[in-house]
């Protein structure tokens, strides 16, 4: 197995120099969480795309809207180099993660991931360490599906932090339009004041 920008490459019951493309399965693991300054919520996507785990970075799809949408809420230039972008989310009180620390997914898809091989990251640490968070949002259906069915059972009964999806800012929902998205992402204000 090797391991190349969050990609890790296995091949089942085959032997070196046979090996068909067919059988390479990729597992693919999420980035460390950034954490911003005394966090009351929590951002998470279900598993960076192809784009981002090449490019070492959240959301790094030309497409996907989450930086235009993050720019827009807090007044920073989106289009500025990664480090910046991740030091203006750093001064906010977000956490930036995603729901799976690992699973097996060919491509970009979240319809591709392999539900049996899907491991949820270590939330209850996360909101042991930071008690202040009052709302974890998901980005997209997926994110949710993922989080409710791996991390939420593995967390205290009597937590109070309400769960709320957004809208995908993947290019992969085209439903609505950027106006509408950051409209609907809003709502993440109420809980950070």
């Amino acid at each position: 197995m090797r391991r190349t920008a969050g990609i890790f490459q296995t091949t089942h019951n085959v032997r070196w120099g046979s090996v068909s493309p067919a059988r390479i399965v990729a597992r693919v693991q999420s980035f460390e969480p950034v954490i911003g300054y005394r966090p009351r919520i929590v951002i998470l996507g279900s598993m960076p795309g192809v784009a981002s785990l090449e490019a070492v970075q959240y959301y790094a799809h030309p497409q996907n809207a989450f930086w235009r949408i993050m720019g827009t809420l807090f007044g920073f230039d989106h289009e500025v180099d990664y480090e910046t972008r991740i030091g203006e989310i750093c001064k906010l009180p977000i956490v930036l993660w995603d729901s799976l620390q690992s699973c097996h997914r060919p491509g970009s898809l979240d319809s591709n991931i392999d539900v049996n091989s899907a491991q949820a990251n270590d939330f209850p640490t996360l909101l042991n360490r930071f008690p202040e968070i009052r709302a974890i949002f998901f980005n997209g259906a997926t994110s949710e599906k993922y989080f409710r069915k791996l991390a939420l059972p593995n967390l205290s009964p009597g937590l109070d932090i309400e769960l709320l999806r957004l809208p995908s800012t993947s290019p992969a929902h085209a439903g609505m339009s950027f106006d509408q998205k950051l409209d609907a992402w809003r709502q993440i204000l109420v809980y950070l004041n």
